[in-house]
């Protein structure tokens, strides 16, 4: 998959840069709108990531520009602003999906897969690994043909190990993604009592979800 990262801030091109290519992502990047235009104008790319505010201008003009130019790649849009006012803006511009600076690293992947994901020509909108099948859509989760219920913590969690199946992810990272108070993050505790409650209620397909000794947790699938 090939990304292209557009923002003035250097800290946060290597930043995200070393976390996309880390995370096995081809990864391009651009300082101006000018040099975006002229990278998405050459070059097919998987997915844009887009600063709002740019020395040459609007990231929210550039991007209503470029979809009427009939650009379909997937925009996640970054900025400080949290207005909700100005979120519809950008969404109403064109972008697929909204962040806000600063923010959650494995969040952003997790979002970067569901809009990838959904892009691709072979989606779905439900995975299944051996006797579990989840619905992103309705919610629905289902082990051994039976619905099980869960709170909306339990499917958030069972859903960001879904989207990042055979990815390792630290009880921080974790912790950060349920709690999104990144200011008071909790002890990791939480996660563990998490993990027990989901695997809990998962029955027989609890085993999917494996622990990694003084790491965290990940589902595999071969």
């Amino acid at each position: 998959m090939h990304i292209l990262v557009i923002d003035d801030n250097q800290e946060i091109l290597l930043g995200l840069t070393k976390l996309l290519t880390d995370a096995g992502f081809q990864t391009d990047t651009a300082s101006t709108l000018h040099e975006a235009g002229e990278k998405v104008s050459s070059q097919n790319y998987d997915l844009l990531i887009l600063d709002w505010l740019l020395p040459d201008g609007s990231g929210v003009d550039f991007l209503r520009e470029q979809r009427s130019g009939q650009l379909q790649t997937p925009v996640m849009m970054l900025s400080s602003k949290s207005d909700a006012e100005e979120k519809a803006e950008a969404l109403d511009a064109g972008a697929d999906d909204y962040m806000h600076k600063p923010f959650s690293h494995i969040e952003l992947l997790a979002r970067m897969r569901a809009l990838l994901r959904r892009e691709a020509s072979q989606k779905q909108a439900k995975i299944r690994i051996e006797n579990l099948s989840v619905d992103f859509s309705t919610r629905e989760v289902v082990v051994d043909d039976a619905i099980v219920k869960l709170s909306k913590k339990e499917f958030e969690l069972l859903e960001l190990l879904l989207l990042n199946t055979n990815i390792t992810l630290t009880r921080y990272q974790i912790e950060e993604h349920l709690n999104r108070d990144f200011n008071a993050l909790k002890t990791s505790n939480i996660v563990d009592a998490h993990i027990k409650n989901l695997r809990k209620k998962l029955g027989s397909a609890a085993s999917l979800i494996e622990t990694v000794r003084g790491v965290g947790f990940t589902v595999r699938s071969t």
